[in-house]
């Protein structure tokens, strides 16, 4: 019999070690993940780099079930560069019809605009003295 299909945990993410953690930990406990960039991250770290982050992080960690989010915080001219350097998830905030535009965009290039808010807090490492600790807890976490 297989295991029923769970909902992935979000993580968000402020660096390669985080990413690492959050897969390692993801693997050990067999639960999918979306690995978030931080709040607006695409304009302080740049899209290319932020998906150069999660391509190593994902190659390092064959088999486990992971997607990717960047925040591209309420800049429009961030998404579409997002777009054209290969993410396929994007979170926007602004403007309702400006996010409209922008996901009608993202749709005609196969990505998506995440509109829906978290039906429980994603787990931000910013601050973890030691990120693989701090998902496995949160990982074991019973879900909301």
């Amino acid at each position: 019999m297989s295991e029923p299909r769970r909902a992935a945990r979000v993580v968000i993410f402020h660096s390669l070690d985080h990413a690492r953690a959050a897969l390692a930990a993801a693997r050990e406990a067999r639960v999918p993940l979306v690995l978030r960039t931080a709040p607006g991250a695409a304009a302080y770290a740049g899209v290319g780099y932020l998906k150069a982050i999660v391509e190593r992080a994902r190659a390092e960690a064959p088999g486990v079930a992971m997607n990717a989010e960047i925040d591209c915080g309420e800049d429009p001219g961030l998404a579409l560069a997002a777009l054209r350097a290969g993410w396929t998830a994007l979170r926007l905030s602004g403007r309702a019809d400006v996010r409209r535009r922008i996901a009608e965009i993202a749709e005609a290039k196969g990505a998506r605009l995440i509109a829906d808010a978290d039906r429980e807090p994603p787990l931000d490492l910013r601050d973890a003295r030691d990120p693989r600790a701090a998902c496995r807890t949160f990982l074991a976490l019973p879900r909301e």
